[in-house]
């Protein structure tokens, strides 16, 4: 039965939905919608575990992490169109402000969509800048600490290691995080998380909790220094970690080939190198204890009869015919034994680089060579320890389960420089893929002593964001030169979208205030929309609030005099107009959209016009009819 309803303006329930699931799975458990454990236990038995003594991670604090889980936002994204590139057409994102309050904000709109993350967090080096503790008020935190509200002595700071707290501070930041992290990825995704020493093996914890220890997929010891430099104790650091993990369905993955391996394929070439490339080559013969007959015989060559120690790794149609094909390198050793090694070559027959499997070592790039990149594309000194964007291309190139993906979603909610959205740009620009970006960064100010400030960026957001555009003009410049480099045709997406956190468009009641502020609050609420708000930014408060991707395509169109907006080829239709008639209310339903939502104060307080818009939008099976 279609009622009209409000629009729920917090961010996605997910202790709430998980309860729904649970319920479904274990109705007889529920006792006046609470779970009773003691049913529990007896409905799952042994696979309860009732012992005092568990394994698992705990800190000063972790309890407090789930309340910040559970806390709703109730924060908004407001759009910026002077700060974006080619805004009508772009799918890419760009969103300034606390990652932990738009990590909320994306759950409705991004739930498992996401085919990649990567992050590069603090290290908690006791130097870096670090997130606020009170959580439950990280809305008003942020919003003090970008100047939007007046400041209250709450600020962001530094972790220092005289904290008593130091460790505990940094997990009570990063595990909510990555708790709602894992939510935005798809059941076939994957998060890479770069750290070092200092917190590597609390951050193999932390994952193993919230990912699970079977989804582990690897630690990547990354040689990020040339190794220079003295320490006054134990060894110099050349290296840093990337820990990977999925999300559930994964079983197979691949990498594009590093620099190191392509010049190894380099080093022997025949007559099928212009197409081909050079090769490599792999042994044939095996001394597997897997005993297979169809792999054991012999093979003639020049007269001679050559066994194999055990047996081959091929079977024999396929081994004469990669001879047949010279794509077999055959030698005598001193001894008088044969060598029969395979060629590998760089490319396949269409001139395809080939994949490999990603080794566990990383042998670069190096960090000189981000200080570089960032130092080419918008000055010397501006930002400071920048990931290279190949070491991030080289992440976003993998081939998950088989499936060359190349129109995923790749999030990166420590944007920091924005070295992935350099990547995932690059990219595409070379195999003409579709993969679309989500950087969120704070406005982290600059200090005032710093080159970055002096160069105009107030914030390190500010630099990111014209890393962008800097790397978009250069792409744009390489597909315009007179002598084109090879790329393919040139309609990829070279723009990206500004939204900023804010608190939201509409006045929400607050049932936790004195007398005086609640009838404060009901004068507010004859009109319950902040005057600032333009009306896209209401218009992408409920495309958000609705559960739809910030980069949906909008259609405007007017119906008996009045602004009508169509989402998605009209699965939602919005009404933002002040004054609604029956006339309005029909010709919407008329469309037969999905969901339509209108504003409240359109209604006037006619409760006629209410009661019969709701049976005009029943007559033409709307599924969903809300106000906000």
């Amino acid at each position: 039965m279609l009622d009209i309803e409000k629009l729920d303006l917090q961010s996605k329930n997910i202790t709430k939905e998980q309860k729904a699931e649970f319920r479904k799975l274990f109705p007889e458990v529920f006792t006046e919608d609470k779970i009773d454990f003691k049913k529990l236990r007896l409905t799952l038995g042994d696979e309860i575990d009732d012992g005092e003594e568990r394994f698992g991670m705990t800190w000063p604090g972790k309890r407090d992490c789930f309340k910040v889980i559970q806390e709703p936002s109730i924060a908004t994204l407001k759009p910026c169109k002077e700060e974006s590139v080619n805004w009508d057409t772009t799918e890419n994102l760009f969103i300034e402000g606390d990652n932990l309050e738009v990590l909320k904000q994306l759950q409705k709109s991004y739930y498992g969509k996401i085919k990649m993350i990567y992050i590069d967090p603090p290290y908690n080096t006791g130097k870096e800048f670090i997130y606020p503790d009170k959580y439950s008020e990280s809305l008003e935190t942020y919003l003090a600490y970008t100047g939007q509200i007046d400041d209250e002595g709450r600020k962001f700071s530094t972790n220092t290691e005289s904290d008593g707290r130091f460790h505990s501070k940094w997990l009570n930041m990063m595990y909510p995080r990555l708790f709602l992290a894992r939510n935005l990825l798809g059941e076939d995704g994957i998060i890479f998380v770069s750290i070092d020493d200092n917190e590597v093996s609390s951050l193999r914890q932390l994952m193993n909790e919230i990912f699970g220890e079977n989804n582990f997929v690897g630690s990547i010891a990354w040689k990020n220094k040339y190794g220079a430099g003295a320490k006054t104790k134990g060894f110099i650091e050349v290296h840093e970690y990337i820990l990977c993990y999925s999300k559930g369905d994964f079983n197979y993955i691949e990498s594009i080939l590093s620099e190191e391996q392509i010049k190894d394929y380099e080093k022997i070439k025949d007559d099928k190198y212009p197409i081909r490339g050079g090769f490599v080559t792999q042994p044939l013969m095996t001394n597997s204890l897997d005993d297979r007959e169809n792999l054991q015989y012999d093979i003639e060559y020049n007269g001679e009869i050559i066994k194999p120690r055990k047996q081959w790794v091929w079977e024999k149609n396929r081994l004469l015919k990669a001879i047949e094909n010279d794509e077999i390198v055959i030698k005598k050793k001193r001894d008088g034994e044969y060598s029969v090694r395979a060629k590998a070559y760089l490319k396949d027959e269409n001139g395809i680089i080939r994949k490999g499997k990603p080794l566990s070592l990383l042998n670069g790039p190096f960090n000189q060579e981000g200080t570089k990149e960032v130092a080419d594309l918008i000055g010397n000194g501006i930002f400071s320890f920048p990931k290279p964007s190949e070491l991030v291309k080289y992440f976003v190139g993998f081939t998950i389960n088989n499936v060359e993906d190349k129109d995923g979603i790749y999030l990166d909610f420590f944007a920091g420089s924005c070295a992935t959205a350099h990547a995932v740009l690059e990219l595409n620009k070379v195999d003409g893929g579709n993969r679309k970006f989500i950087m969120v960064q704070l406005p982290e100010p600059c200090d005032e002593k710093t080159e970055a400030y002096k160069a105009g960026y107030n914030t390190i957001a500010a630099i990111g964001k014209e890393r962008i555009r800097r790397v978009i003009k250069k792409i744009k410049e390489e597909f315009n030169s007179e002598d084109p480099i090879s790329l393919p045709e040139p309609d990829i997406d070279l723009g990206f979208k500004v939204f900023k956190l804010d608190k939201s468009n509409f006045k929400i009641w607050d049932g936790d205030v004195e007398e005086k502020p609640i009838q404060e609050q009901l004068e507010l609420a004859i009109d319950h929309i902040d005057p600032n708000s333009s009306e896209e930014d209401i218009l992408c408060e409920i495309l958000l609030k609705s559960g739809f991707e910030l980069t949906t395509p909008i259609e405007e169109f007017t119906l008996e005099g009045k602004k009508v907006y169509s989402i998605a080829e009209g699965a939602l239709l919005i009404c933002l107009e002040k004054k609604l008639t029956n006339e309005v209310m029909r010709a919407i339903a008329e469309r037969e959209p999905h969901r339509v939502v209108c504003l409240d104060t359109g209604f006037k307080g006619n409760d006629r016009l209410k009661t019969n818009a709701v049976q005009i939008m029943k007559s033409f099976n709307v599924e969903s009819f809300r106000t906000v």
